[in-house]
């Protein structure tokens, strides 16, 4: 076999990133579900690798093959495309990368980029650790980060355990995300980015988003933001001048619940005070090709491929489900049991005119059922029992159709109380600081039909007026299973 030379297989890279670069300034032009739908995978594509699939395939290999030593250096030293080895990429994974990035930047004028995690922890670390390096401008200065209270539980401990206990680096706690002063009065020299979760899990935290990511700019630093809840449908913070978002895909974007993924999706030239202009040009690039590299929290092909045919759908998803939502908190808010429901839908929510300013169901305006602007406020809400933490777990499990389980965004409904499962690490402290009472129940509301979760919902807090529920479920025992009936 005669060599062909590294650069007739750079030619040929710069060729095919030319063609490609051109599809997806074409995708970009296009509607929201049409990306959604189609993402960056092109019928010219189809045909010539990939035997005509209309579907994006699963590619289940760990590396591919080379057809020389010329092309494998031109591969590992970056210098063509690649998907040399599972850890750094994967076809399938570039799938679903590519819808994101254009999903997250939709109507935002910025090019963005993405990379895939294992997990929506993996993507928080992958999105903030680049930032808490030493400065070797001010060898030895100490480090912070500012980020609000009302976050994620395991956000939470990411942040009060792993950064601060075990790598001494100051968290300066928001506690009011909405007092923009107190925000300013955390910055210093030594601040490495602002982070923040919106609308935050479980307490529907808010704050404003344009006044966030000018403030942080400001003073030369990124703007993180999670935007799990929201998803790209109904919030994009990157067209309000954010630096990175990070997306937990397990959840709303992966609605049917087969697997876990996270995401980081940055925008191209960010900003940040750390001076490494390779990371600065393409975030997410540099994180695929350098740190996680190293690090290895990638993302299975599977899972990929999974996750994304749930996106296609993300957008109707997110409208059915909000409506649904509405509905159920307009219920629970007159009802006699409930102290209280927070949901940035409703109009006497303290945060629901400024929840109204950013979180719109995107498209709508072109959309033949509605024809213009229509507000979305996701589907999570929580919901507060009256009386003590006992009358919550009695309303809690008395739940027949409501799934019991740390988990949202799933295609079927779905509640935890927070206080004893996805927030209870952090401490009775840190569960006041984020506003997350033993009271609080979240839910998580599906595609069902909103009256059949209502009738669930009341039937459960009936049980508060003393009426026993009855419910039959498999008895586990070494003669086999029988059936039992619970009576609360």
């Amino acid at each position: 076999m005669s060599s062909q030379g590294v650069d007739y297989y750079k030619k040929a890279a710069a060729r095919a990133m030319e063609w490609h670069a051109g599809n997806i300034k074409k995708m970009k032009q296009c509607r929201f579900d049409t990306i959604a739908v189609h993402g960056i995978y092109s019928m010219q594509e189809a045909l010539d690798f990939n035997q005509g699939s209309i579907i994006e395939p699963v590619y289940m290999s760990s590396s591919q093959t080379f057809r020389d030593s010329d092309e494998m250096e031109a591969a590992l030293g970056y210098e063509i495309p690649t998907w040399c080895y599972a850890r750094i990429a994967n076809p399938s994974i570039y799938y679903m990368e590519g819808v994101l990035a254009l999903l997250e930047s939709y109507g935002a004028g910025v090019d963005a980029s993405c990379v895939a995690t294992a997990s929506g922890m993996a993507a928080i670390q992958s999105a903030v650790d680049q930032f808490l390096v030493e400065d070797p401008k001010r060898p030895n200065a100490p480090m912070n980060f500012v980020a609000t209270t009302q976050v994620y539980g395991g956000t939470f401990q990411q942040f009060a355990i792993r950064k601060e206990q075990e790598r001494n680096i100051e968290w300066r706690r928001v506690v009011n995300s909405t007092d923009m002063n107190e925000w300013e009065s955390q910055i210093d020299e030594n601040t490495r980015f602002l982070y923040g979760e919106m609308p935050s899990n479980p307490s529907q935290a808010f704050f404003d988003v344009k006044k966030i990511v000018d403030l942080a700019h400001k003073y030369g630093i990124p703007a993180i933001f999670d935007s799990t809840v929201a998803t790209p449908a109904l919030l994009r913070p990157l067209e309000y001048g954010a630096d990175i978002v990070v997306q937990s895909v397990t959840k709303s974007l992966f609605t049917s619940g087969f697997g876990i993924a996270g995401a980081v999706i940055a925008k191209k030239n960010l900003t940040t005070n750390i001076d490494n202009p390779e990371m600065k040009a393409d975030f997410c690039a540099y994180l695929k090709q350098l740190p996680n590299r190293d690090n290895g929290p990638n993302l299975s092909p599977m899972n990929a491929i999974l996750a994304l045919n749930d996106i296609r759908t993300i957008r109707h998803r997110m409208d059915i489900a909000s409506r649904s939502t509405m509905t159920i908190a307009n219920f629970l808010k007159q009802h006699k049991h409930i102290e209280g429901v927070d949901y940035l839908g409703l109009q006497e929510h303290h945060l629901h005119e400024l929840a109204s300013d950013y979180m719109y169901l995107v498209d709508a305006e072109h959309d033949e059922q509605y024809g213009s602007p229509q507000n979305r406020y996701g589907h999570l809400m929580s919901f507060r029992i009256k009386g003590d933490a006992q009358n919550t777990r009695n309303v809690f499990d008395a739940l027949q159709r409501i799934w019991r389980a740390t988990d949202l965004g799933r295609i079927k409904s779905v509640a935890t109380i927070p206080a004893i499962s996805t927030h209870s690490q952090q401490g009775e402290e840190g569960r006041k600081l984020a506003n997350i009472p033993p009271n609080l129940i979240r839910l998580c509301v599906g595609l069902e039909h909103p009256d059949d979760i209502i009738a669930d919902l009341d039937q459960a807090l009936g049980v508060l007026d003393g009426n026993k529920v009855s419910m039959t479920f498999p008895e586990f025992s070494a003669g086999g299973a029988s059936s039992a009936t619970l009576k609360r």
